[in-house]
């Protein structure tokens, strides 16, 4: 059986597979295990996941990094979601029995926490921003990618699941470079990283901090990867 694999970013599919895949198109990673570097937000990732189902996939998991919305949370903390909200708030069904499987798998060497993942259709990029969103949904973290993915799951009647570490805390304001240089994928411009920096230098220790949240997570999920084989054969509800 097939496991199809949305991923946003390159960074994110780099704890998943040294092998390079472009934007929009998909990779075997393993003999069953087939990824797409989607891209960032609903629609890239929405895309990829009817990609993944065309090339056979018969389950779905929508992997990387994700905001924090509960104070509790610390970069580098594994989630995965037992509940899911859309952009509008509205709930998704979700494999319970295999997120409980893979909590219980992952638990044995890991911390592992459950919760609300809600979607947002743009970037959340301050602390009050997101402690609105904590107070409106009581999520306890928010990604771009998971509810388009688990959309199409449920389209086609398979089971999705939801493996997110996270980035910033709740508190965190992200650095005004990441909305300068980002252009309407959602990807970094370096030059244009650059150019911010070289005007507004005392924004380098607070995208220093980023940097290092950003490796805590994709530390956690390549421990996470090393148990993907175990994850993709576990018994759905």
């Amino acid at each position: 059986m097939i496991t199809g694999i949305v991923v946003a970013l390159p960074e994110e599919l780099g704890t998943l597979t040294a092998k390079k895949v472009s934007k929009g198109h998909s990779l075997f990673i393993a003999d069953a295990i087939l990824v797409v570097c989607s891209g960032v937000g609903p629609q890239n990732a929405r895309a990829a996941a009817e990609l993944l189902v065309a090339k056979g996939a018969k389950q779905l998991i929508s992997w990387g990094c994700a905001a924090a919305l509960s104070p509790l949370l610390k970069p580098g903390d594994l989630t995965l979601a037992d509940k899911l909200l859309d952009a509008d708030y509205n709930e998704l069904p979700l494999d319970l029995h295999w997120q409980s499987c893979a909590k219980t798998l992952l638990a044995a060497t890991l911390p592992v926490a459950c919760g609300c993942l809600v979607e947002s259709a743009s970037m959340v990029a301050t602390g009050r921003q997101k402690k609105q969103l904590y107070s409106a949904t009581d999520a306890m973290v928010l990604d771009m990618e998971s509810a388009a993915v688990a959309k199409t799951a449920n389209l086609h009647g398979l089971p999705f699941l939801a493996i997110r570490a996270i980035v910033d805390p709740a508190s965190m304001d992200l650095p005004r470079a990441i909305a300068f240089a980002a252009n309407g994928e959602g990807d970094i411009v370096l030059s244009k990283l650059l150019l911010f920096l070289l005007l507004h230098p005392l924004e380098l220790p607070q995208l220093i901090r980023l940097g290092l949240n950003f490796r805590a997570a994709t530390k956690t999920l390549t421990q996470v990867a090393s148990h993907l084989h175990k994850l993709a054969a576990l018994p759905h509800g």
